[in-house]
């Protein structure tokens, strides 16, 4: 068995290697704060000050850092594309499909006639990608709403479903459904307002409420 004092060593050392695991970059700062808070006062009750120092410091940089990037100004704006066949979406789609096939294994990069399709741009970077094809009246399937690894903090999502919902509304779309049974991706689902029907694997986006 281990020691409370043990039990917290691990414990600190688990969250410092999974914070480099971590694409976000807010999730590793948080991640590797906690890691540093725990190894301050393990070593401070070992006691190992150089322990409790070093890692002192380095949560201090972690809150820096974190305060920085809550604070930090960004401007978003989104730039439709023209055609499937734009240089830019091939690009965007060609460099990123395995990590898309991951969320969207039945997506296979051509979409439909028809489809809408643009970026969001974060401070003049397209960190996310938005595929949606209209159903029935009223209505919009999601063929892909995927946003680049470090750029996975919710901010662009709820840019575009909350702050820019009249895009859609002006469309005459008030209905955004999705298929997914991806555990990770309908974790960030409900988290921006997708609601789930049943058991099965369909979420719906109500853009009037």
């Amino acid at each position: 068995m281990f020691t409370p004092l043990e039990l917290l060593g691990y414990v600190a050392s688990v969250l410092v290697a999974v914070s480099l695991m971590m694409k976000s970059i807010v999730r590793l700062r948080w991640y590797n704060l906690f890691g540093a808070v725990a190894f301050a006062v393990y070593g401070l009750l070992i006691p190992a000050y150089p322990v409790f120092v070093v890692n002192g410091f380095i949560a201090v940089v972690d809150i820096y850092y974190l305060w920085q990037l809550y604070m930090r100004r960004e401007m978003f704006d989104l730039l439709e594309i023209s055609s499937p066949d734009d240089a830019m979406y091939r690009r965007f789609i060609d460099f990123y499909k395995e990590d898309i096939s991951r969320y969207f294994p039945a997506f296979s990069g051509e979409g439909e006639s028809g489809s809408f399709r643009f970026f969001i741009l974060r401070n003049m970077v397209p960190v996310a990608l938005f595929i949606g094809q209209k159903r029935e009246e009223g209505v919009m399937t999601i063929l892909l709403d995927y946003a680049i690894p470090h750029f996975r903090d919710l901010k662009s999502a709820l840019y575009l479903y909350k702050k820019r919902r009249a895009l859609f509304l002006e469309k005459g779309i008030h209905l955004l459904e999705i298929e997914t049974n991806h555990p990770e991706y309908t974790r960030f689902l409900r988290r921006i307002g997708f609601k789930q029907q049943g058991n099965n694997k369909r979420f719906y986006l109500d853009l009037k409420r």
